[in-house]
């Protein structure tokens, strides 16, 4: 009879690469937090300079144009230098762009003040993001999830703080520069923790530590090349989050709409997929590791088709809630894996501009969403047009295979 060998338990991180870690945590919170302070001040912001809804809705394509090509940059400057330097040059532009929107008096002012703003959350999203890959590679084992998990917490503590501040009644550049000072702050506490310089060759074998599981299988000949992998990666990445970005806009309107609920009731359904996507995010890491990222992915994304499924076809608030918090759940493991797979794609300088292309591409989904979710609401019904989310995982469950495929190149 044979019998299974028991797991090597992989070595006790070091005391330094806890603290990388830690200095990580710290950045995607910052990020959270710094988005909080623009989110919760916007109806001051636009009375302020007298913008409607259309012309805030350029804007805001402005400030994401702007993050894009910042984290596309960003990328070929962390494969030269490292994305030490990102981190803390993007938390002090998006300082600058928080006070510079919070001292606007014309849309013209706000806009470049958006585009700064954009700058430098895009450059602290692709910083933060090649930072955390090379220490969950390092550490041998998923935490990609925890790190996402914190944004979300960040931006929850900024949306607690920015609420009492603004009842304060103090000046708009005040409160702004107030919470964008916060992220500045944590993000130079964490600077001294942050790996400096640009990654090296196969940098988990220092620390003599497997990479995660599904993301090191060794390229066969014949394999799946580098661009199609990381095609497909980005492909995924856009559509999970045009997934995602379909809730912050659509899911109160489609409570309202379809449900004949009050506003501050519908309120409730992007509040509970918030919570359990937050939750499932902490908890993704673990599953991620016992079960693999394919399966996260495959299962996850299955999960979220029936949550929207459920809402689309609720007959009543509470099930359509119900549906929001699946959906939630079923989403939140399912980018950080993304991510991982493909800050793994490559070895070396060359990962984090891989990375920056399918974190970019995820980008676009999140802004794009809302939009291609809203003209097909107008052709058909908003609850027919959120069956494009129920699609998009579906084919994300179909992709999921690929990513068994996505380890380091060299």
């Amino acid at each position: 009879m044979s019998s299974t060998p028991a797991p090597v338990p992989l070595p006790a991180p070091s005391a330094s690469l806890r603290r990388n870690r830690l200095a990580v945590l710290i950045n995607f919170f910052a990020v959270g937090f710094g988005l909080a302070a623009w989110v919760v001040h916007v109806p001051n912001v636009m009375g302020a300079t007298g913008l409607d809804d259309a012309g805030l809705g350029f804007l805001l394509l402005v400030m994401g144009v702007a993050s894009l090509a910042a984290m596309q940059g960003g990328g070929y400057l962390s494969a030269r230098y490292g994305s030490r330097g990102l981190l803390i040059v993007g938390a002090l532009v998006m300082v600058v762009g928080l006070l510079g929107a919070g001292l606007a008096q014309t849309p013209h002012w706000l806009g470049v003040a958006l585009g700064a703003f954009g700058v430098g959350s895009g450059a602290m999203d692709i910083g933060m993001n090649e930072q955390a890959v090379r220490v969950e590679r390092a550490y041998g084992r998923p935490i990609m999830g925890s790190m996402h998990a914190f944004f979300s917490v960040g931006g929850a503590t900024g949306a607690a703080v920015g609420v009492p501040l603004l009842s304060l009644g103090l000046p708009s550049a005040a409160t702004m520069g107030i919470m964008g000072g916060v992220s500045l702050l944590l993000a130079a506490v964490a600077l001294p923790w942050v790996l400096a310089g640009p990654a090296v060759e196969e940098p988990a074998a220092m620390h003599a530590a497997p990479a995660p599981a599904d993301h090191a299988a060794p390229e066969k000949p014949g394999g799946p090349s580098v661009l199609r992998l990381g095609t497909i990666l980005a492909i995924m990445a856009f559509s999970f989050f045009l997934a995602e970005g379909t809730v912050n806009d659509w899911s109160a309107r489609h409570s309202v709409e379809h449900l004949g609920q009050s506003a501050s009731t519908a309120a409730i359904a992007y509040g509970v997929f918030s919570v359990f996507m937050t939750l499932g995010r902490f908890a993704a890491d673990r599953v991620a590791g016992a079960v693999g990222a394919v399966a996260v992915v495959r299962y996850g994304s299955l999960l979220a088709a029936a949550g929207m499924a459920l809402v689309v076809l609720a007959p009543s608030f509470p099930v359509a809630v119900a549906g929001w918090g699946l959906y939630g759940v079923g989403l939140s493991g399912i980018v950080p894996q993304l991510f991982s797979a493909a800050g793994a794609l490559v070895s070396g300088p060359r990962a984090p501009v891989v990375l920056s292309r399918v974190v970019g591409a995820g980008y676009v989904g999140l802004l794009a969403g809302p939009a291609i979710v809203g003209w097909l609401s107008a052709g058909i019904g908003l609850n027919q047009a959120l069956l494009l989310p129920v699609l998009l995982c579906l084919m994300g469950t179909a992709l999921s295979v690929s990513l068994r495929g996505a380890g380091p190149r060299a």
